[in-house]
């Protein structure tokens, strides 16, 4: 009996020892299995991201390819547009060598004109002093003179009847145009914008500034042919009213530059020829 229990004693210490031995290993396996979860969880994340790395890698590098190939086209472009340009290039020096051949011819061809004003003025006005010629406004422009003179110079107010102060003002237009006997002679009355009073005796049968011009332009003819013995086929007269004004018909002084006779010499073709011949270097 006292063996028994001996025996029934050993075999519970032997149960107690082996239940306490695998309740320790239970909980470092649950442990160990915690670990090891923990670590499969932080892999597992870390291969997610890893993944979304390469996959970023990939998109960069895909875009890469796509600025490359797109840099290359644009060198293989450049490379293919070099000849074209270099020819442009070439083009452009040569219209630029032309331009300034042009411009050359132009500055050399004013510089003449200039100079066959110059001679043009000199010839035309060498029988006028300083003083008649304060009195006569001579303008060349292009080979052509124009002489101005004001209308109370040459007419009688309200009239195309030349004046008394016409002979001496006349007599040196006729200098100038005698100078020159091949010369032809246009004469051009001008107006201001009054109308003519119609109602005057002096005006009766006078329609418009354009009658009253060209009658003033057509006494200056028969004066310079009948005082000075201009020839008749040399002259041209010529009325263009209100019509050519040289200034504003708004005030009292433009209406008195606007009412004028123009007296136009003009070269003919050969004359003007020889002018240029005689026409100073500088």
């Amino acid at each position: 009996m006292k063996k028994n229990m001996i025996v029934l004693a050993a075999l519970a210490a032997t149960m107690l020892v082996t239940s306490c031995a695998s309740k320790k290993d239970l909980e470092n396996c649950q442990n160990q299995n915690k670990e090891l979860t923990t670590n499969y969880q932080d892999t597992k994340e870390r291969l997610a991201a890893s993944q979304a790395r390469v996959s970023s890698l990939e998109d960069q590098l895909a875009q890469q390819k796509k600025d490359y190939a797109a840099l290359q086209k644009s060198l293989d472009k450049s490379l293919s547009n070099t000849s074209d340009n270099n020819v442009n290039i070439s083009k452009l020096v040569d219209q630029i060598n032309e331009s300034n051949l042009y411009i050359r011819h132009l500055v050399e061809v004013k510089s003449k004109s200039d100079s066959l004003n110059m001679v043009l003025t000199n010839n035309l006005t060498r029988s006028l002093s300083k003083e008649e010629m304060k009195e006569v406004d001579v303008q060349v422009l292009k080979g052509v003179v124009y002489i101005s003179l004001a209308d109370n110079m040459l007419y009688k107010s309200g009239s195309y009847e030349i004046n008394d102060r016409a002979q001496e003002t006349l007599s040196k237009i006729a200098k100038i145009i005698m100078d020159y006997k091949d010369y032809d002679v246009l004469i051009e009355g001008n107006t201001d914008n009054v109308p003519i009073n119609t109602e005057a005796a002096t005006m009766k049968n006078i329609r418009n500034n354009w009658d009253l011009s060209a009658l003033r332009a057509s006494s200056v003819v028969q004066y310079l042919i009948n005082h000075f013995g201009v020839e008749p086929k040399r002259l041209t007269a010529g009325g263009r009213g209100e019509f050519n004004p040289v200034a504003s018909n708004d005030t009292e002084v433009g209406k008195q530059r606007n009412r004028r006779t123009q007296i136009i010499i003009t070269p003919k073709l050969d004359q003007f020829m020889d002018l240029i011949d005689k026409a100073p270097e500088e």
